[in-house]
């Protein structure tokens, strides 16, 4: 696969939403974007709280805009809070925790990425790349 597909969106939310039904999670609001930040495809489940939506997209933005997970991201703000303030600044919607995925192909090559807020940032995590594996693709949350 060399890019992300519309119907490739939708299995990659609908496995990650099973993964949270299967796992107990809370409810969750799940982002799914091309390589070049186009939001490919979006569900919320009830009970999902307000600005979930963009707590998803910010992570999945996130990823994208460094190239790398939020899990990493996170990491690094401890380290070097002033260069993750520094794009948090540049990027409208910028959330450094985990729950953002890079979503990559057998060759390496990004696709896309996902978000997913609505319980522990771990939990987010868990589901996003369920929901990537789901459909033969690799994860890349970071380390």
């Amino acid at each position: 696969m060399t890019e992300l597909n519309l119907d490739t969106a939708r299995k990659i939310i609908d496995g990650a939403l099973a993964c949270r039904k299967d796992k107990g999670f809370m409810p969750l609001a799940v982002a799914v974007f091309d390589a070049r930040g186009a939001l490919k495809a979006f569900g919320a489940e009830e009970g999902t709280s307000l600005k979930r939506a963009e707590m998803a997209q910010g992570k999945a933005l996130a990823a994208l805009a460094v190239g790398m997970g939020t899990r990493t991201i996170g990491k690094m703000a401890a380290d070097r809070p002033h260069f993750v303030n520094a794009l948090q600044s540049l990027t409208p919607h910028f959330v450094p925790v985990p729950g953002g995925v890079l979503i990559r192909n057998e060759a390496g090559t990004v696709l896309g990425s996902v978000g997913i807020s609505g319980d522990v940032s771990d939990n987010d995590e868990t589901a996003a790349l369920a929901g990537i594996a789901g459909v033969g693709l690799k994860a890349d949350p970071g380390a």
